[in-house]
Order: C-alpha cells, then structure tokens, then sequence
C-alpha cells in the first residue's frame, strides 16, 4: 500500500486502465462527478464492451435454445399425452389380466383333479339320494292307493325302467369312483 502511496493517482488509474491514458486529470475529475460523463467513457472501455459482447451472445444464444424448446413444445405435450394414454391402458390392462387370472384359475380348479373326484362323489351320492326318493314315492303312492289294483302294468313297467336308469347312473357313478380311488383313473393335462 506504501507503494501506492507514493504513486499519483492519475499513474494508478492508467497503470489499470491503460485506456484512460489519455484523459487529461481534469478530463479524470470530471468523470468522477458528471455520471454521464462517467458511463459515456465506461461504455467505450474494451472490457465493457467485450462484456457486453458476451452478454449479447448468451442472450442470442438462450433465445435460440428458447426457440428450439418452443420448436418442441408441441410434440413433447403429444408425446407426454400418448405416453400417459398408453400407461393408463397398461395399467387397465394389468387390472384385467388379473381378473382374467382369477377366472382362469376357477376355470382350472373346476377340472382340478381332487374337484372333480368331489364332485363325482356328491354327484354319486345325490343319485342315490334320487332313485330312493323315486322308489319311496312309488311305494308311497302305492300305499296310498287303498286297492293296489289300481296300479296298471304300465304305470309299475315305467317306474321299474326308471328306477333301473337311475340306479345304472348311480352304479357306473360308484364304479368311477372305485376304480378313482384304486389309481385307475389318469388325467391328462392337454
């Protein structure tokens, strides 16, 4: 700072600014007091123009990214618009490619091979269940009828052949079920 002490001013300020060499000390003194004055002389300095320069130059080159980016506004908005069209339709379809598994899998369990054993038991014993109402209600209706003569051969040969029926379901029925439970029955899975 000593060193700077001893200099004169007007030697400082040119020595930093070799561009003010030429200003006379009034010319420096009214710099320093007219603002006019001060931005007229600012403004032709070489480092405020070169400043300004790349001011100039980032400003036109944002305003061409600026208008590239408006270049892409609309097909970005179509494309963020197709992109949310076709995730809301993946995601409806996962909802029904879920609801299409569930019904697969109670389709498959209804030929699962335990499934279809338990039905043919309940199958096997509802027929049972069926042929001996059928056979009750004959009796019964033969009780009912004071004179068993009433019955005519027709109405004694229909019950038979559909007692007969419905005991032959029933028998083959057992007979599946049997041979089930023996180990020979295999199910395919095509």
């Amino acid at each position: 700072m000593e060193h700077h002490a001893n200099v004169p001013v007007h030697t400082r300020l040119t020595a930093e600014f070799p561009e003010l060499a030429h200003l006379s000390r009034e010319d420096l003194e009214d710099l320093l007091t007219d603002p006019q004055y001060f931005q007229a002389i600012f403004h032709t300095l070489p480092q405020v123009k070169l400043l300004y320069q790349g001011q100039a130059d980032l400003g036109s080159a944002n305003e061409s990214i600026a208008k590239n980016n408006l270049a892409l506004q609309d097909p970005l908005y179509r494309l963020r618009s197709e992109t949310q069209e076709a995730f809301d339709r993946a995601k409806h379809l996962e909802a029904r490619w879920k609801e299409v598994e569930k019904r697969q899998r109670e389709v498959y369990q209804r030929f699962d091979p335990q499934f279809l054993l338990m039905r043919l038991r309940h199958a096997t014993t509802a027929q049972d269940d069926l042929s001996e109402a059928r056979a009750n209600a004959f009796v019964q209706g033969s009780v009912a009828d004071a004179d068993a003569t009433n019955l005519s051969n027709k109405d004694i040969d229909d019950f038979v052949r559909e007692f007969r029926e419905l005991r032959k379901v029933y028998h083959k029925r057992v007979m599946w079920g049997d041979r089930w439970q023996a180990g020979e029955v295999a199910w395919r899975d095509d």
